[in-house]
């Protein structure tokens, strides 16, 4: 399915661009021939049940995967390819699973996110100091600044890794399951962050799994199922009630919110209890999403 230009404003050309990509985990495909496109200025949501896709799309975009076959451009670069330092001048990632090694402070792994716009010496000057002050301040971590990240709450240290790609000033932010462990306020904050930044110029992507805050948020929507792209569009084009029974094997009911007019999916009944066939495992039986 070819990525179509969304509707709205005049769209530049797509900073993102993958051409009928595949890729497997040990012979088990878990992408098949998928092409998706998306534009600075532009909020993606990628939706799909678990073991879809969704997130070895995303680490094809930010270049810790490469395709079997097809390809991946970044800003006109090749990702898996081009130097890390290069790549992350362009692209942020928040990854589904955050972590750090050592017990820094928050300011301290919000101000990694400078590491790709610095010298050797990695000394902060003040344009460093003013990107890590205002994504401390976007994510609500002032008051948390001087605490070790390793104190935190698994909420807590999910906004820190969202202020440190903030901090790193990318034209592309990546987030794989952003509202992942967030109370319900944050999880507000965080579309709404999103929202804002591709409303300030960047491409936003995200892995997301709640269709109602996606339909909310979202410019576009991509529905990728079995590996492949089934679905994209306007949120209100592609959540419909039979497509959303068809690939996550769940009965709805399909409205309108009554105050902001965004689509609403709402479960009638039970799910499918099997496991769709042929969802890709990386060894030891973890599932690909």
């Amino acid at each position: 399915m070819s990525a179509a230009r969304p509707p709205g404003p005049p769209w530049p050309d797509p900073i993102v661009a993958v051409e009928g990509a595949r890729f497997a985990y040990g012979g088990r495909p878990a992408l098949d021939g998928v092409t998706f496109a998306a534009r600075e200025g532009e909020f993606v949501g990628l939706l799909g049940p678990n073991g879809a896709g969704k997130s070895t799309l995303i680490r094809l975009v930010a270049g810790l995967l490469a395709p079997s076959a097809g390809t991946v451009r970044l800003a006109g670069l090749d990702p898996a390819a081009a130097p890390r330092r290069q790549v992350a001048q362009v692209c942020a990632l928040v990854p589904q699973e955050p972590r750090l090694d050592w017990p820094f402070t928050v300011r301290e792994a919000v101000m990694m996110g400078r590491a790709a716009h610095q010298g050797l010496l990695a000394i902060p000057g003040r344009y460093d100091t003013g990107a890590v002050d205002g994504a401390l301040s976007a994510c609500d971590l002032v008051g948390l600044a001087g605490r070790r990240v390793d104190a935190l709450s698994g909420g807590e240290r999910r906004r820190v890794f969202f202020a440190r790609a903030l901090a790193q000033e990318p034209r592309v932010l990546l987030l794989d399951e952003p509202t992942a462990f967030l109370d319900l306020s944050h999880q507000v904050a965080t579309m709404e962050m999103a929202r804002v930044a591709a409303r300030g110029g960047l491409c936003v992507v995200a892995v997301l799994h709640d269709l109602n805050q996606a339909a909310a948020a979202c410019d576009r929507l991509v529905v990728i199922g079995g590996g492949r792209v089934v679905a994209e569009g306007p949120p209100a084009e592609v959540l419909t009630a039979a497509r959303v029974a068809e690939v996550w094997g769940v009965p709805v009911w399909r409205g309108e919110h009554g105050v902001t007019g965004a689509t609403i999916v709402l479960p009638t009944g039970a799910a499918r209890r099997e496991e769709p066939p042929g969802v890709p495992r990386e060894p030891g039986g973890r599932v690909q999403g």
